[in-house]
């Protein structure tokens, strides 16, 4: 696991000097240099242009501090129940930026699904207002009728992929007028070979009342996700799709394997199944994304269309890539459980001050030469 450290010794080459000098730096002044340090990495670290990293990352209530009046969830301000003041929002977002330039080994990624958002604005703070600026990013972002007013959203490299729609997907439930949930977020992309990609961006109902009381949720927003998948396959056979998300299922779970009809690789033997890239643990660098006491559990996946698999010509998964990014500053001793748990921002009322309740996921994507 990479620890940050480790992350600012990538560059050594380039920042020998400073690294010596850093060193010799405490405390807060330790901490801008680190900073600047990073924004230096954006700048020159050349893209490798033959590959497309594309994410996934559930960002633990990424609140901005203002009241919403068009809300009635108003928690994460300074006078709400989690006194979510501007020092804690804005180390909310230097601990999301860390995250991805990590994961990207100080690469920006070219496209990062995220859920748990409260509006376009705290996207806004995390492109422009950290060193990912100098990264060229744009925002695909539509509000969600969620009750506790979280949007999925995204945001991708302008340099690398050019944005040709975008539309938010209900889920809605005819039996039950009253459910509120997140919307799925459709885009679709051109890369610079020209190949056309389909994303999903997906935060599935909770299991908030026990996981069997709300399995039906979950199966809803799974169907509505394959009806949408089934209309786009029958205009465009072939069509490459990813889809990502915080699924508050596990790969083996109904809603994945009979809702979406997502499987494994090696199972994968009907013509209309997807492939969910993170049903083998044994491959995918980490326990899993999320922990529940002793368990670790993979609810953050990637699946993806049988024409990326193998595809012979234009864009394709580039095989083994699909991992769980973990470093050092995203977990903390578990006392209680014992092994390691997650760096979260909160654990029930208690500010920790850390990152998420949930490790990011990635896939690559190869490009031809």
């Amino acid at each position: 696991m990479l620890n940050l450290n480790q992350i600012l010794k990538m560059g050594k080459r380039k920042f020998n000097s400073q690294m010596k000098i850093l060193l010799f730096f405490s405390g807060f002044t330790r901490i801008v240099f680190v900073f600047i340090l990073l924004h230096a990495y954006c700048v020159l670290y050349a893209q490798d242009n033959r590959h497309l990293r594309i994410v996934f990352y559930n960002a633990e209530n990424f609140f901005d501090i203002k009241v919403d009046s068009t809300r009635d969830y108003n928690a994460f301000t300074p006078e709400g129940d989690q006194h979510w003041t501007l020092n804690r929002y804005f180390l909310k977002r230097n601990n999301l930026f860390k995250t991805l330039l990590a994961l990207g080994k100080g690469n920006p990624p070219a496209l990062v699904g995220m859920c748990e958002l409260e509006n376009e604005a705290v996207l806004e703070e995390l492109i422009y207002r950290t060193p990912l600026k100098n990264a060229g990013y744009k925002i695909v972002h539509y509000e969600s009728p969620d009750r506790r007013g979280i949007d999925v959203g995204l945001i991708y490299r302008s340099d690398l992929l050019t944005l040709i729609q975008s539309k938010p997907i209900n889920v809605h439930d005819h039996a039950d007028p009253g459910f509120l949930t997140r919307d799925i977020l459709f885009a679709a992309f051109e890369t610079s070979v020209s190949d056309t990609i389909f994303v999903y961006v997906n935060h599935w109902p909770s299991r908030y009342g026990g996981q069997l009381e709300s399995v039906d949720k979950r199966m809803l927003a799974a169907t509505t996700l394959r009806r949408h998948y089934d209309s786009l396959v029958l205009k465009l056979p072939g069509a490459k799709v990813v889809m990502m998300g915080d699924l508050n299922d596990s790969p083996e779970d109904d809603s994945v394997l009979k809702g979406l009809r997502a499987f494994s690789h090696e199972s994968n033997l009907q013509p209309d199944g997807l492939i969910n890239l993170f049903t083998n643990k044994n491959s995918l660098g980490f326990d899993g994304t999320l922990k529940h006491v002793h368990d670790w559990q993979i609810f953050d996946q990637i699946i993806v269309s049988p024409a990326l698999i193998g595809s012979e010509k234009g864009t394709r998964y580039c095989d083994g890539s699909a991992r769980i990014f973990v470093a050092d500053f995203l977990l903390e001793d578990d006392e209680r459980y014992l092994g390691k748990k997650l760096h979260r921002t909160y654990s029930g009322p208690n500010y920790i001050g850390g990152f998420s309740d949930h490790l990011p996921v990635y896939i690559d994507l190869c490009l031809p030469d």
